[in-house]
């Protein structure tokens, strides 16, 4: 019985040594430059970095990663599990606009964790050195370029003793309604969300047989745990192979990513909604023509809202090349259960559950809730009133609730944050619950997943969840951006609370500024009886986003309310 990923991995190593765990893409295409380790040097890799930090006496110490995307991550991770040091993924700073707040939060992440020694990629450190005026932290920490550790090193590893309860890593949470907290997973948070994961997206033995053990294709950050959970860890976990490649280059070609799916047909692969409509958004009658999605059997869609047009007019345009409505799969996670909590069953379409059924979603311009899923064995979901902290009947939307092994420790060094949010206890239920934060109800045992409790907009006394307005808005021009857009409410005075939409547009339409935000105030009104207080029109990639892309509601209300915004056009207050 395997009490760690590091027994896996040694496992494997013995088993299948010649086997390819992880092969990168270094272009992003599939005919480009391909790097691949197999596990045989994957648990050589992992030692030798083992032992560099075992023999400077890092056991029980944070380590921070930076590392720009490729297979040298993978290596570092599994180097600090297999040396009992407690990794802590971080986001390298990478071009001019992205240096001040990647420093920001990495100062933050090595503030909090205490970091002593930091692991990355020769270029990523060398970057740091030159910034080194701005990060007087790093005069005390230990840092090496992990490429630098020989292979000779894993001679000295020496297996650390390790139990369900030793710390694993620190996932920080992205931020979008707070600043980020360490959420502290256990090796035994880590092996139960990984069986959560075979068991809801069917990767059993047979599975995996038939598909030669090609398992995934992602290009999804692996500092993210949507990116490092599944992809990365489920494939370790299961002995498989997996194809990756740099979110920038699917940004860059959105294509990439169903090219790499035609090719190297692999069973599952999936990102947030907004991957899937990229993709729409370059699907040519010439990518049709060389592509074939027959084999994609897991379409995972998750870490945002899921929305059902979206999946429709995916499903919808690459029927043509073999895509199955059945292979879309919603799911439901957060750091603080280490990653999954729901997904949605295999070869089944997704549930959806129209607008008109649905209080919350009532009159929103093709807004059907969208299922993620049930539950996996073992992993307890109840929706509660948070205030009363009551479970509420079924079809009622209130707080998501979790409960299981999943469930990670807490919040690194923040006791009143762990109590508010990991210690709650509910009325007629024995245990102690995760409180998500999340808003959902449930329906014949599956989730819907509704919205954030902190971003919930009341006005006059009634509920509007802010996707709700973002897909209205984005819905009625073809200038706005898919998944770029914030709903907020700000003081309105005597009137109350009043709702403003920013929406980031393409930079040819700035000369239809002005009826672009007509048309949004005339779209949200129609659809929820609101009126728009404000409509702001930015330029493209203004918007604050997470880490792992989710828009920051809270970040965009103040840049608005600080007047901060790099608008295309003029706010025009009604």
């Amino acid at each position: 019985m395997a009490r760690s990923l590091v027994d896996l991995l040694t496992t494997h190593a013995s088993h299948q040594p010649d086997r390819t765990a992880y092969r990168y893409l270094v272009t992003g295409d599939f005919d480009g430059e391909i790097q691949d380790i197999s596990y045989g040097r994957l648990a050589r890799r992992a030692r030798a970095v083992a032992a560099w930090l075992q023999e400077r006496g890092l056991a029980g110490s944070r380590a921070m990663l930076l590392y720009p995307p490729g297979l040298e991550f993978i290596c570092g991770y599994l180097g600090c599990l297999s040396a009992g040091v407690v990794a802590v993924p971080g986001v390298p700073p990478q071009g001019r606009s992205q240096n001040h707040r990647a420093l920001t939060r990495m100062k933050r992440l090595m503030a909090d964790a205490d970091v002593k020694v930091i692991l990355g990629g020769r270029e990523v450190l060398a970057a740091l050195g030159a910034m080194a005026e701005h990060l007087p932290e790093l005069a005390d920490i230990t840092w090496v370029s992990t490429e630098d550790i020989p292979d000779d090193a894993a001679g000295s590893w020496r297996e650390p003793e390790l139990t369900a309860d030793s710390v694993a890593f620190l996932q920080y949470t992205s931020g979008s309604t707070s600043a980020p907290r360490g959420v502290v997973v256990t090796h035994g948070n880590l092996l139960d969300n990984e069986r959560v994961i075979t068991d809801r997206m069917g990767h059993t033995p047979d599975v995996i047989a038939e598909y030669d053990h090609e398992l995934a294709v992602s290009w999804l950050p692996v500092y993210h745990d949507m990116g490092l959970m599944g992809p990365v860890l489920n494939t370790l976990h299961l002995g498989a192979t997996a194809t990756l490649f740099s979110p920038l280059h699917f940004l860059q070609r959105p294509e990439r990513w169903l090219t790499a799916v035609s090719h190297f047909r692999p069973h599952s692969s999936g990102g947030p909604n907004f991957g899937y409509e990229l993709c729409l958004k370059h699907a040519t009658p010439d990518l049709l023509d060389g592509l074939d999605l027959s084999s994609w059997k897991v379409a995972f869609n998750g870490a945002e809202p899921v929305r059902a047009a979206t999946l429709r007019r995916f499903a919808e345009t690459f029927a043509p090349v073999g895509f199955r409505r059945e292979a879309f799969y919603p799911c439901y996670g957060l750091a603080e259960a280490t990653l999954m909590v729901t997904g949605g069953a295999v070869d089944a379409p997704p549930t959806l559950i129209e607008a008109a059924e649905t209080g919350p979603h009532a009159g929103a311009a093709d807004a059907a809730a969208v299922s993620s899923g049930r539950p996996a064995p073992g992993t307890t979901v109840v929706v509660a009133d948070p205030e009363r902290q009551e479970e509420l009947a079924e079809g009622e939307v209130g707080e998501i609730w979790v409960a299981g092994a999943s469930v990670a420790k807490g919040y690194w060094r923040n006791t009143l944050a762990t109590r508010e949010t990991f210690r709650a206890t509910l009325a007629g239920r024995e245990g102690r619950f995760l409180r998500t934060g999340d808003l959902g109800f449930l329906r014949d045992g599956e989730l819907f997943v509704t919205g954030r409790l902190k971003d919930l907009i009341v006005i006059d006394g009634r509920n509007h969840y802010p996707q709700d307005l973002e897909l209205s808005a984005e819905l009625c021009h073809p200038a706005l951006r898919p998944g770029c857009t914030a709903a907020f409410s700000v003081d309105g005075g005597v009137a109350g609370e009043q709702p403003v939409l920013v929406a980031e547009a393409a930079p040819e339409s700035e000369d239809e500024a002005e009826q672009i935000t007509d048309v949004i105030r005339s779209a949200v009104g129609e659809a929820h009886g609101l009126a728009v207080h404000d409509v702001v029109l930015v330029r493209p990639g203004t918007i604050p986003k997470t880490s792992s892309g989710k828009i920051q509601r809270h970040a965009t209300r103040a840049a608005y309310l600080n007047g901060t915004l790099a608008a295309v056009a003029a706010p025009a207050a009604s």
